[in-house]
């Protein structure tokens, strides 16, 4: 029997002899936990993208928590935003004891429809948090229009977003995350187009904001290591809030800052990627094929199709495994989880279910060969066919 192909992944992180080198390297200083490194990717992290502050945490997750407290949410609040996105999104709302209201997505985007917003917002409403799904970025034009008008502040779930690009206002376009709405939250996990191993970042213009996020990370206390360490004399510290241990370690830090270096390489090679993904699969009758509006381009962190009519999901992505490609259906939907059948629905999510339902995410990372491509390509057709 002829040897079977090996299994093209969903994703593969791409780290090298210069990750493992600076990883190293921290691992003999003596300093491992947050440190020097992690102050260093900071501030290379805010000069990539044009923020003001930058600050480094353990996962997204815990930097979408630490948004939503900058900002007052509290039990009984409520946060507008989506349940199509990875279940972190609508988990965060939960941890600051608020009630996340869903609204519905653009089909053509996947990400949160403005269209949507003003009858969502009332009187308990604490926050705005919007999700640039996949890599693709919202609609910030018009989000922060009526965000503005209702005097609610914004956060960009930009986990997916790293390299991603927008243009606010038919105006120049400007890396996601800078951020243009009030704060912005990355993640480092390995299926992002930059991996950590975990990890997260905090973007924002507000000082007031950067100074709570450093705080809460390191449970509150309000003297450094970094300070305690070089200091001359004994220093007791004291902890004034309820904090959170969300640190990053420096050992992440070396080989996030390794790892910033590819960010423009690596987007390249996604964006091309992509390009080719587009070419060779307009030839499928019925598939939908993903677009960019003439205000973003995507980092294209994964690529999502919507399967032709009356394609079953779970059995194309059967057919794609069955001959070695690994695929994953399409974002999720929080609402529709059992840790959340206690959330009534204040609005119907017909297009969130439909695009869970009816959408795939084909592999895409930046080793990915032409023949690997093919692959997908072919196995995709006739399963569709």
């Amino acid at each position: 029997m002829p040897e079977a192909s090996p299994l093209v992944p969903i994703a593969r992180p791409d780290l090298g002899e210069e990750e493992a080198e600076a990883a190293r390297a921290v691992i003999l200083s003596g300093w491992v936990t947050q440190g020097p490194k992690v102050a260093a990717f900071e501030a290379a992290f805010a000069a990539a993208i044009g923020a003001r502050h930058a600050c480094a945490v353990s996962s997204a997750t815990t930097a979408l928590h630490l948004a939503l407290l900058a900002v007052a949410v509290r039990p009984g609040d409520e946060v507008v935003t989506v349940s199509h996105s990875f279940i972190a999104t609508a988990n965060a709302v939960r941890y600051c004891g608020a009630r996340p209201i869903f609204v519905d997505i653009d089909p053509a985007t996947y990400n949160l429809d403005p269209g949507r917003l003003a009858e969502a917002i009332g009187p308990k409403t604490r926050a705005l948090l919007c999700v640039h799904q996949i890599g693709m970025p919202c609609d910030m034009t018009t989000i922060l229009r009526i965000a503005r008008a209702h005097g609610v502040p914004v956060i960009e779930d930009a986990a997916c977003a790293i390299g991603s690009e927008i243009s606010i206002g038919g105006g120049p376009f400007e890396p996601v995350g800078r951020p243009h709405g009030d704060i912005a939250c990355f993640s480092f996990h390995p299926r992002k187009v930059l991996t950590t191993g975990d990890g997260g970042m905090l973007t924002t213009r507000d000082p007031q904001y950067d100074a709570r996020f450093h705080l809460l990370r390191q449970h509150a206390m309000n003297v450094s290591d970094a300070a305690r360490h070089s200091a001359c004399e004994v220093i007791f510290e004291s902890y004034g809030d309820l904090g959170y241990n969300y640190r990053m370690t420096d050992i992440q830090a070396a080989v996030g800052l390794e790892q910033l270096k590819r960010l423009p390489a690596l987007v390249v090679r996604r964006r091309a990627l992509a390009a080719r993904y587009h070419s060779l699969l307009s030839a499928i009758p019925g598939l939908g094929i993903p677009a960019e509006p003439e205000w973003a381009r995507s980092n294209w962190q994964s690529y999502a199709v919507r399967l032709p009519e009356g394609r079953d999901q779970r059995a194309v992505m059967q057919a794609l495994l069955d001959r070695g490609i690994s695929s994953r259906r399409g974002v999720m939907c929080a609402h529709l989880e059992k840790a959340y059948a206690d959330v009534p629905l204040r609005f119907p999510l017909p297009h969130s279910e439909a695009a869970r339902d009816r959408t795939i995410l084909l592999p895409l990372f930046p080793q990915m060969t032409q023949a690997e491509q093919d692959r997908v390509v072919s196995a995709l057709a006739d399963a569709c066919w």
